[in-house]
């Protein structure tokens, strides 16, 4: 797997980014792709923006990639789902995970955050050498220049500080639901109709 480079990703974010918030999918996407998704936004700027999604499964465990990519593993990665990171790239590895950039395609995107696009992180993943926690998923989330601050301004995302609970510790299908209670909202509650005073 290889990262095109579409843009640099760095740790540090410029003066109103969202580059490591979580991006709350609002009722105003209201289908496709990312109605009811968070995304990890690990990338954003004047050009543009780059993030995964991290709470929508794919039909496909870790065992299974690393079967097609010919990795031989030393664990049982049959429960490790692979994520759907977005629906560009689709066919594009990405392993979001804690710790430094110390495999070679591996760029920080926050505070103790790297997404890594090479192989030999599998291959460390195979091997039981690879980060303890981590994210795997293909495919990943892009925005144009200003699309995602006039997504947000048109209240189509809410966003909220990542939180490695949530990225790492938090089941696919409650992450949504965690990221709401950061900001003291109930998902489930919100709607695409605004209100008249």
């Amino acid at each position: 797997m290889t990262l095109e480079e579409h843009q640099p990703l760095t740790a540090s974010a410029p003066e109103g980014s969202y580059q490591g918030q979580l991006l709350i999918a609002t009722p105003v996407i209201g289908s496709g792709f990312f109605n009811r998704s968070l995304t990890y936004l690990c990338h954003h700027d004047a050009d543009g923006a780059m993030g995964i999604v991290i709470n929508q499964h794919l039909d496909l465990a870790l065992s299974d990639m690393l079967d097609h990519l010919d990795i031989e593993s030393i664990n049982d990665l049959s429960d490790c789902p692979v994520l759907a990171g977005g629906p560009v790239g689709t066919e594009q590895g990405f392993v979001l995970h804690r710790g430094s950039p110390k495999w070679e395609g591996s760029r920080s995107v926050g505070e103790d955050l790297c997404l890594t696009t090479s192989r030999d992180i599998l291959c460390a993943l195979a091997l039981g050498d690879g980060p303890q926690d981590y994210l795997v998923a293909l495919g990943y989330a892009g925005w144009g220049p200003g699309q995602l601050e006039q997504e947000v301004s048109g209240n189509s995302w809410l966003t909220v500080p990542a939180d490695q609970r949530i990225l790492f510790k938090v089941a696919a299908s409650d992450k949504l639901t965690a990221a709401g209670q950061k900001l003291g909202i109930n998902i489930d509650l919100l709607t695409a109709q605004a209100g008249h005073a």
